[in-house]
């Protein structure tokens, strides 16, 4: 077996042009299984290559990590090559830049492996990913709401977040873990066993664990040759995309420079399909190093010239032309308009439509079997509410009291501690009470004041529906 999985990944790294003879590489060795295989497979091929070995300390670990260090440094001894290592501390890094551990651990490590490259005079860095990584990144990935380009998963070459002229080489993405433990086992590699493997706190490793084998078992046993190829189409349709979208941004800055008009030698903007809509805005928002997400793309899309928020001081819109540009936050206003609403003394029902939101609203008598509520809709004590009510747009200094919480807070507050993304905040409708309180946040919980009781002789019933949905 070993000769033929060796011969395997040979063929790969020969068809696929992964490394040139003679090449100077950096190979990232964590300790683990996976790092000391890519080791022992690549310090093996007759290829003349220049190996270093490279090992980010995260110090995440205590003492283990340091002891990884040091199985990293004899295995490069031994086998008579150079090694380089740093330590960083990623906890502080993580909380300076308002990043996830895991985030700052990755921007650490290319930061270090990309040093490591120069330094050799390497263009290359080899990395331990495989099959297995490969699939429980698309489900990481598909269950946190990527679009198509975050399904592509990881290439075969790809480009170092820190430094474009450097390849990130993955030999191993064809292969199964199964192989590379079967490899360890009858070459007798060391290697360190990383404890949080097998923590199921980890997203990822209840990925590894439980889902994946739950749908090998009961649904498709073919599982992972059926996800890869799948990202293999996903992959070529998502590099054509992008290649197509980056022509259309150039295109569109020299037509801009030049000052020519945006129907001359290419299609205007607003008449692209929406896949090359998107994912022009999508590289442009990349290149500014901005968050981004499925919401801020549509809104840049289906609002020109309309600034969205993206941080304190910092706003971005997109012109006619589908160009992005920066702008200052503190000139984007808040929503003006306001709707006053008179509601009757005793029952009745209407309809209310404000800026894009339809509310259909009525007031009865209490219903016990009318609290199985439908999606969009609350029950208000109608007596609080009052019959003289407004809808408006969140505006500075507004206050609330979600039902449940111990007290009022302000609105921005809330909409933080939810993550709400700045790009709907200022959209957002409230309803307001005849007694001057906000009683209706649109998508959060109703108002601890306005809730039911038993003393209740009205409801006021109150669904809402965005007009893009009638």
């Amino acid at each position: 077996m070993k000769n033929d999985w060796l011969e395997q990944v040979e063929k790969n790294i020969r068809d696929r042009k992964l490394f040139r003879k003679g090449e100077s590489i950096v190979v990232a060795v964590s300790g683990g299984l996976d790092s000391m295989v890519l080791l022992r497979v690549l310090h093996a091929q007759k290829h003349d290559w220049k190996l270093l070995v490279a090992h980010f300390n995260h110090k995440l670990r205590g003492t283990q990590s340091d002891e990884d260090e040091q199985l990293v440094l004899q295995t490069a001894r031994k086998l008579g090559l150079p090694f380089m290592t740093q330590s960083a501390d990623v906890k502080e890094y993580a909380t300076r830049n308002k990043l996830s551990i895991e985030m700052a651990a990755r921007d650490l490590r290319h930061a270090f492996l990309a040093d490591c490259a120069r330094t050799f005079h390497s263009n290359a860095i080899a990395l331990a990913h495989h099959a297995d990584d490969q699939l429980e990144l698309f489900f990481l990935r598909l269950l946190r709401g990527t679009g198509t380009q975050g399904l592509t998963g990881m290439r075969w070459i790809g480009t170092s977040p820190s430094d474009p002229a450097i390849r990130l080489v993955r030999p191993f993405l064809g292969q199964k873990k199964e192989d590379l433990d079967m490899f360890a086992y009858a070459e007798k590699i060391v290697f360190s066993e990383d404890r949080t493997n097998v923590s199921w706190d980890i997203p990822r490793n209840r990925i590894r664990h439980e889902l994946i084998p739950l749908l090998k078992k009961h649904y498709q046993p073919a599982l992972e040759k059926n996800i890869l190829r799948l990202m293999d189409l996903v992959g070529a349709e998502s590099d054509f995309i992008n290649e197509m979208a980056g022509l259309r941004c150039r295109s569109a800055r020299r037509c801009s420079s030049a000052a020519l008009p945006a129907e001359g030698g290419h299609i205007p903007f607003k008449e692209l399909p929406a896949a090359l809509q998107r994912r022009s805005i999508q590289l442009q928002l990349f290149k500014l190093k901005l968050t981004v997400d499925f919401e801020l793309v549509e809104q840049l899309r289906l609002s020109p010239e309309i600034p969205v928020s993206v941080g304190p001081q910092q706003a971005v819109v997109c012109d006619s032309k589908g160009q992005i540009h920066l702008r200052d936050s503190k000139s984007i206003p808040f929503g003006t308009a306001c709707a006053k609403v008179l509601l009757p003394h005793g029952a009745g029902q209407g309809q209310i439509d404000f800026e894009g939101l339809r509310i259909d609203w009525s007031i009865t008598q209490p219903n016990p079997a009318g609290l199985d509520k439908k999606s969009n809709q609350e029950q208000f004590n109608a007596e609080k509410v009052g019959r003289r009510i407004q809808l408006r747009f969140w505006q500075p200094g507004d206050r609330f009291h979600p039902i449940g919480a111990a007290n009022e807070c302000k609105l921005q507050d809330l909409f933080t501690n939810l993550k709400v993304p700045r790009t709907q905040r200022r959209k957002r409708v409230v309803a307001v009470a005849e007694n001057g309180r906000i009683f209706w946040v649109e998508g959060l919980r109703m108002s601890e004041f306005f809730k039911l009781d038993k003393q209740c002789a009205y409801w006021l019933n109150w669904q809402w529906l965005e007009k893009g949905n009638l």
